[in-house]
């Protein structure tokens, strides 16, 4: 048969010449970037600068067709390029403009461009791929009442678009998001364009984020939504998505965002982002999730029985910290979780004895008293256990809330809660929009109490029990419960 197409023609020369390619280098296999407990999270090779997705919703058991186009730089000559992804069908893919072969293998995505990427040069990929919201309740896509909502942490991004998912690696996000006919969709960030809406029919919401992100804390909501704006500390945007159903009866704890930024930022400085708000799904998922400018709660926290009103406050408290810990300033490994869980955890108890509900010393002897068990079951607070295969929501276990946050009361014991107060602001000033780990918070701490304070910290934050506690010779040594 004679080819008279050159498009035709083109399209067979490209798929022979990346057989060729494909044929001349050995089988694919996942990579990752060695973090201790996900060892094959994340990819080596490049750094992400931005994503781009563009996700098209039409109910919960139908996979939304999507386009992931992820701008980076190559930072070693690359023969092939490794993406985190599952759950979904890849269509095509292409790398600088050119179609890329590609392959699934593990829980990776591998493309092999036409030729080898240099090193120092920009690298430009776009996927089209199904995004499932349907499978094991595993993390990414968390159906609601009403439609979708995400919950990424710690390695379910993959599960709703190609990426390099490890917190490392932190990039800016724009998400284009068509819904159908009545239906909001939300996104981290701001607004970029006004919804485009066609008759009767879907509409197209864009958002972008002002600074990096982790993958870990992209949030995507669609839903019957109501999107309530308004003004907090210093003229901070405020903006949260509820059921449209229950916006009333939500009112009263919404008005307190305003002033849990305000008694954050006495405490740590200025909020780092652009905006900020709840995000209230109709889910029963078993925790909260701090979404970068939009933290997700579960609306049973919001019900109004079992919980006491302090309690919920004090909860808000804690994902509001991780804009700070946690977000901004995002840990190197997933070992440094203690920095993230420990510092909200902080400051949810110290809201609480702030409220007068629950005091901070009585909160930290029962950590004190529980900790060489936690430590026994869980690892030290730096160096976790990794969680047991398919339940990776183990990994947030006490000894990385209340265990962790007993490194800091034990730390402000020691040094006062002069040079500790200056530590907590240093450190989120330091590090914004980045990443660091337990090497970086020990050697700012040495700066702050004017000596090395690792033979201090390193019994707390590795040790297999819990050392003395300084102030508190009455705790006694700390005991298994």
């Amino acid at each position: 048969m004679q080819l008279t197409s050159p498009r035709l023609r083109a399209s067979l020369l490209a798929a022979a010449s990346l057989g060729l390619v494909a044929a001349a280098l050995p089988p694919p296999t996942p990579l990752g970037i060695g973090d201790p407990l996900f060892p094959h999270l994340g990819n080596p090779g490049y750094d992400v600068l931005s994503y781009d997705l563009s996700l098209t919703y039409k109910d919960n058991r139908t996979p939304l067709d999507a386009v992931t186009r992820i701008d980076a730089r190559a930072l070693t000559a690359l023969d092939r390029i490794n993406l985190d992804f599952t759950h979904g069908t890849v269509a095509s893919a292409e790398v600088n403009g050119q179609p890329a072969a590609f392959e699934s293998v593990g829980e990776d995505l591998v493309l092999t461009p036409e030729s080898p990427v240099a090193p120092h040069t920009p690298l430009r990929i776009a996927v089209r791929h199904t995004s499932d919201p349907r499978g094991a309740a595993d993390g990414g896509w968390v159906p609601t009442a009403d439609g979708l909502a995400m919950a990424n942490q710690a390695d379910a991004a993959h599960r709703v678009f190609p990426c390099n998912d490890h917190p490392a690696d932190k990039a800016y996000f724009t998400f284009r998001i068509t819904a159908p006919e009545g239906l909001t969709a939300v996104a981290n960030g701001v607004a970029g364009a006004l919804p485009v809406r066609t008759a009767a029919g879907p509409t197209t919401w864009t958002y972008r984020t002002l600074h990096p992100m982790a993958t870990e804390l992209a949030q995507v909501s669609i839903g019957e939504s109501a999107v309530l704006h308004r003004t907090g500390p210093h003229g901070l945007p405020l903006r949260d998505v509820v059921p449209a159903a229950d916006r009333a009866r939500l009112e009263p704890w919404l008005k307190k965002t305003h002033g849990h930024i305000a008694w954050m930022e006495e405490r740590v400085g200025r909020y780092p982002f652009e905006n900020y708000g709840v995000l209230i799904a109709q889910a029963q998922t078993g925790f909260e999730l701090e979404t970068q400018t939009l933290s997700l709660f579960e609306s049973g926290l919001f019900a109004g029985d079992g919980y006491p009103e302090w309690y919920v406050e004090a909860v808000m408290v804690h994902e509001l910290a991780h804009q700070w810990f946690g977000d901004s300033v995002t840990p190197r490994t997933w070992s440094d979780l203690w920095l993230n869980e420990g510092h909200a955890t902080w400051y949810e108890a110290l809201y609480a004895d702030h409220l007068g509900k629950y005091s901070l010393e009585r909160r930290m002897r029962e950590a004190y008293e529980r900790s060489d068990q936690w430590r026994a079951s869980g690892g030290p607070p730096a160096a976790p256990k990794p969680a047991a295969p398919g339940q990776k929501i183990g990994l947030f276990r006490p000894v990385v809330y209340d265990g962790s946050a007993l490194v800091l009361y034990a730390l402000r014991q020691e040094i006062g809660a002069a040079a500790f107060d200056r530590i907590q602001r240093r450190w989120v000033t330091e590090h914004r929009d980045g990443v660091a780990g337990t090497a970086d918070f020990v050697r700012l701490a040495s700066q702050e109490a004017g000596r090395d304070m690792e033979p201090f910290l390193k019994p707390w934050l590795y040790g297999k029990t819990t050392p003395p506690m300084p102030g508190h010779p009455e705790w006694g040594g700390a005991k298994s419960v």
